[in-house]
């Protein structure tokens, strides 16, 4: 089997959490095997010396002692088949222990790996290989969407601008700039007057699932069409160029060997793989596209199966999404449409 992930951290015995819905807890004992993960309300429960987990960017619990370890968890960039607000199980998680990977402002452990790692030819081989099956079988982070698109015939250049969550942390610690995705299409339209400018909200925006940002009701204005149920690996295929402030789908395209202009600063951005807008001084190395894939699809993330609960691999998480989404276009889902309804109340969106 191959070795899931080289430069995984390593974690002690026993392991506390603060902050997971009760959802998450049980996938997260799952992440953190063989560790015993123990839940605590607040920081004066930790030990001395002890390692403490949360889920992305939420604060340090009250209380905690100086000499305690800090690690973040947030999803990694192998997900799932279906949206993380539809509460589908995911593949694969990330444990940060210097920030996480979309907070610009800090170091991360990827930053870490990416700046530093001597990335073995074996192990350029596995990312390059990875690499190109993803692009091969349309693999993106959700593998969501039903829809189709075709590329307008005659058309020169189309950029494709693809949406984010206004709340999205990545856009608070990540985008010092251009924060919203009307500005983003504003900008992309004010640098490309002639280009066919498509975008592509959010999913979970098109679901409903979460609130629009300020201003992406004049979306059109400002592109020539509007998409949203398609596999984004379907409109990486046929676009020339990704716009992106922080979104995944800038890494997803230069996979894809696409052009990529980045207005912020995703983890993918500075290391001379993309046009960028703004720069982050402390990424100087250059990288090969397969060093990026190396870092942030094996070393960086932890993989679990789907089917038995156990440590995967990236290898194994394509197997397990190629089957996944099989099933899904197979079957429909009759829950989801109330499932969704009720998220929608619950959320406060219409």
């Amino acid at each position: 089997m191959l070795n899931a992930s080289p430069q995984l951290l390593e974690l002690p015995e026993r392991v506390y959490a603060h902050g997971f819905s009760l959802r998450k807890r049980g996938l997260l004992r799952c992440f953190a095997a063989p560790a015993a993960v123990h839940f605590v309300t607040h920081g004066r429960r930790l030990p001395p010396g002890s390692t403490l987990l949360l889920w992305g960017s939420q604060a340090v619990p009250v209380g905690i002692g100086e000499q305690c370890r800090v690690l973040r968890i947030e999803d990694g960039f192998l997900r799932s088949v279906g949206l993380g607000v539809d509460l589908i199980r995911p593949l694969s998680w990330v444990m940060d222990g210097r920030g996480i990977y979309y907070d610009a402002t800090r170091p991360s452990d990827l930053e870490h790996q990416l700046q530093t790692l001597d990335f073995p030819p074996p192990l350029l081989a596995r990312a390059a290989a990875l690499r190109r099956r993803l692009v091969a079988c349309g693999i993106t982070k959700y593998s969501a969407g039903r829809g189709s698109w075709q590329r307008p015939a005659h058309v020169a250049q189309v950029i494709l601008v693809p949406g984010q969550v206004a709340t999205d942390g990545s856009l608070r610690l990540g985008a010092p700039g251009i924060r919203s995705n009307i500005s983003l299409l504003r900008a992309v339209r004010a640098a490309n007057p002639s280009g066919y400018v498509l975008y592509k909200p959010h999913p979970d925006v098109s679901a409903g699932l979460r609130a629009p940002g300020e201003g992406d009701g004049l979306a059109a204005l400002w592109c020539d069409e509007i998409v949203t149920d398609v596999p984004m690996g379907e409109l990486l295929r046929q676009v020339d160029e990704v716009h992106v402030l922080t979104s995944l789908s800038g890494f997803e395209a230069l996979l894809r060997r696409k052009i990529v202009v980045c207005y912020g600063l995703p983890f993918y951005a500075g290391w001379g793989l993309t046009r960028d807008i703004l720069s982050i001084t402390r990424r100087t190395r250059r990288l090969t596209l397969d060093e990026l894939v190396a870092g942030a699809l094996i070393t960086y993330p932890r993989y679990v199966s789907r089917a038995n609960s156990g440590p995967s691999t990236a290898e194994a998480a394509v197997d397990e999404l190629l089957a996944w989404r099989a099933e899904v276009a197979s079957r429909r889902r009759p829950w989801q449409g109330l499932w969704r309804s009720v998220l929608r109340a619950a959320v406060g969106c219409p």
